[in-house]
């Protein structure tokens, strides 16, 4: 077995991916408008219930947003050397080319299927990944772009609440927050899925439970990262 990941970081997944559906979930109950609600009034009224009406609704949307921003805050005063920075680094080193035909050819696998793919002469490998593959990498340059846009104007908007002199900048804070809500909505689900129910992904899910995953996983899905760790030379010198 390898270590993946430190419990911290296991521990700020689990704690954003909490935070993430709670306030993404309340923030479509927000929506009290039949021209904006993405799911359906519905849905409005269910939260409402659950909590006691709107005001406490958007109470509770802006003391869990308040958690989020401050957990955040301390991992990164303290692990941001450690692991932040060197998260932020792998996510950010793209490959364009390369990144976009796994992602072509990983969505065919798990559409039409590596039989189909082959029988219209298609490619079926993908180009070998480091410690994530490009969907991870995409999914989380998204979270973070948005994650920094939630923040901001979050913490903005609580500020000038009910200050008439900032009603326009506060209307362009809302725009960004919708906007960057809206594109989350669309990555989580993705995310999910291919982290909890794609077919193979068994061992890194469950690494964000335990930190670890089989040696043998790393060396087929992650086979920079397995060289990168020089695992690759133990097997040429145990054959």
């Amino acid at each position: 077995m390898i270590r993946r990941h430190s419990r911290s970081a296991i521990f700020m997944h689990w704690s954003n991916a909490l935070c993430w559906l709670f306030l993404l979930f309340t923030g479509f109950a927000l929506l009290d408008n039949p021209y904006m609600q993405p799911v359906s009034q519905g849905w409005v009224d269910f939260w409402n219930g659950l909590v006691g009406g709107p005001y406490r609704l958007l109470n509770a949307h802006v003391i869990v947003g308040g958690v989020w921003v401050m957990l955040y805050t301390v991992y990164l005063l303290f692990r941001f050397k450690g692991e932040a920075l060197p998260f932020l680094k792998e996510i950010t080193d793209l490959h364009p080319a390369s990144d976009m035909v796994w992602c072509m050819r990983k969505g065919l696998r798990l559409t039409i299927g590596e039989k189909a793919m082959r029988k219209m002469g298609m490619e079926t490998e993908l180009p070998a990944q480091s410690f994530y593959n490009a969907g991870q990498k995409l999914a989380a340059v998204a979270a973070v772009l948005s994650s920094l846009g939630l923040a901001v104007t979050g913490i903005l908007m609580v500020h000038m609440a009910g200050d008439a002199g900032t009603e326009e900048l506060l209307q362009w804070c809302l725009f960004v927050h919708f906007l960057c809500a809206g594109l989350m909505a669309i990555v989580l689900p993705i995310h999910i899925y291919m982290a909890a129910l794609a077919p193979g992904e068994g061992p890194a899910l469950r690494s964000m439970f335990t930190g670890f995953v089989p040696k043998a996983f790393a060396k087929v899905h992650n086979p920079l990262w397995y060289r990168k760790l020089g695992l690759d030379r133990q097997d040429g010198a145990a054959d």
